[in-house]
C-alpha cells in the first residue's frame, strides 16, 4: 500500500461519495423548490411582488456595501462617487418596497427589452456560424426569445402583473426537477 492509498481522499471520488450519502436531502430540496414553483405559478401576482421585494432587498444590501466601500477610498472624488452610488442603490431599494407594482412594471419593461436584444443577438450570431454547426437551433432560440420579449412589451404594463411571477415559478420548478433528478441519479449510481 502506498502513502497516497493510505490517506483519506480529497478528490472527486470522495466528493461523489459524500454527495451520494446525502441523495435524500437533495431530492427533498428539489421537491421543496418544485412546490414553491407551483405555488408561484398559482399566485403569479404574489410571486411577482415577492420577486420585486427580493430585488429591492438586494439593491439595499448592494447600496450599503457601496457606502462601506466608499469609506475605503483615498480621494474625495472617489469617496463621493461611491457614497452617491450607494445612496442611489439604497433609495432605489426603499422605493421598490414602497411601490412594488411600479418597480415590477419597470423591471418587466427592462426584461422585455433585454429579451428582444438577446434574441436579435442570438439570431445574428447564429447566421454567422459555419456549416456543420447547430446554427438552426441557435436561430430558433433567438426567435423564441425575441418573440417572448415582444409579447411582454406588447402587453406592458399589464404584463408586469404576472411576468416576473411566471418566470420565478418556472425557474423554481425546473431547478427543483433538476435537483430531484440529480438526487435520484446519485442514489442509483454505483461506486467504482
Amino acid at each position: 500500500m502506498t502513502m497516497a492509498q493510505s490517506q483519506p481522499g480529497h478528490g472527486l471520488g470522495s466528493g461523489f461519495l459524500s454527495l451520494r450519502a446525502k441523495w435524500g436531502w437533495i431530492v427533498a430540496l428539489g421537491v421543496v423548490y418544485m412546490l414553491a414553483g407551483l405555488w408561484a405559478l398559482q399566485s403569479v401576482l404574489l410571486a411577482t411582488v415577492a420577486s420585486v421585494y427580493v430585488v429591492g432587498l438586494m439593491m439595499g444590501v448592494a447600496g450599503i456595501a457601496e457606502i462601506i466601500n466608499g469609506f475605503q477610498m483615498k480621494t474625495w472624488g472617489r469617496f463621493l462617487l461611491w457614497i452617491a452610488l450607494g445612496l442611489l442603490y439604497v433609495v432605489a431599494g426603499v422605493l421598490t418596497f414602497e411601490n412594488p407594482l411600479l418597480a415590477a412594471s419597470l423591471l418587466t419593461l427592462m426584461l422585455g427589452f433585454a429579451l428582444i436584444v438577446s434574441g436579435i443577438m442570438r439570431i445574428v450570431l447564429a447566421l454567422g456560424m459555419g456549416q456543420g454547426t447547430p446554427w438552426l437551433w441557435v436561430v430558433l432560440s433567438g426567435v423564441i426569445t425575441l418573440v417572448l420579449g415582444g409579447v411582454i412589451i406588447a402587453h406592458w404594463p399589464f404584463s408586469s402583473l404576472y411576468v416576473l411571477g411566471i418566470f420565478l415559478g418556472v425557474d423554481l420548478v425546473f431547478a427543483g426537477a433538476s435537483y430531484v433528478s440529480i438526487g435520484m441519479a446519485l442514489r442509483g449510481a454505483r461506486t467504482a
